[in-house]
């Protein structure tokens, strides 16, 4: 797919390199290099944006491949937001989990900030009160 004849959306996730370069310079948690690598094989779904043969941006969606699956890691290089790229991205993540994911899979994800207006536009909805996210972060001794 091809946003603004400059940017193209593949079906493909991104370099481990570039996982990890998209996340940092978006202010996402870094992640190690072993993790990453084991994560991104792992997706169920993973998209990148490609300009000019650099990845820009990235999404991906992550599950047990039947009742939950939770849409992570989007980012777009700072330098490229304000082109719609987190819409295409979304787009491309729902259509995928339209077409794979079994009548009522729960699909959800963590918005940060006002990234909340651009999931509302897919039918995300805030599940406060009812139910808050809750997390944590391993870390293992002497690491």
């Amino acid at each position: 797919m091809s946003v603004a004849g400059r940017y193209h959306v593949e079906a493909l996730a991104p370099s481990l390199q570039d996982y990890l370069r998209l996340r940092q310079i978006t202010g996402l948690s870094p992640k190690s290099e072993d993790g990453a690598r084991i994560g991104l094989a792992n997706s169920c779904c993973a998209v990148r944006v490609r300009h000019a043969g650099e990845t820009v941006g990235m999404g991906r969606v992550i599950g047990d491949g039947g009742c939950f699956y939770q849409v992570v890691d989007i980012a777009v290089d700072p330098a490229h937001q304000g082109q719609g790229l987190g819409k295409a991205i979304m787009a491309a993540l729902m259509d995928w989990l339209q077409q794979y994911a079994p009548d009522r899979a729960y699909v959800s994800l963590i918005a940060d900030g006002a990234a909340k207006h651009l999931y509302a536009g897919f039918g995300f909805q805030e599940t406060a009160p009812a139910s808050v996210g809750m997390a944590r972060l391993l870390r293992r001794p002497g690491v």
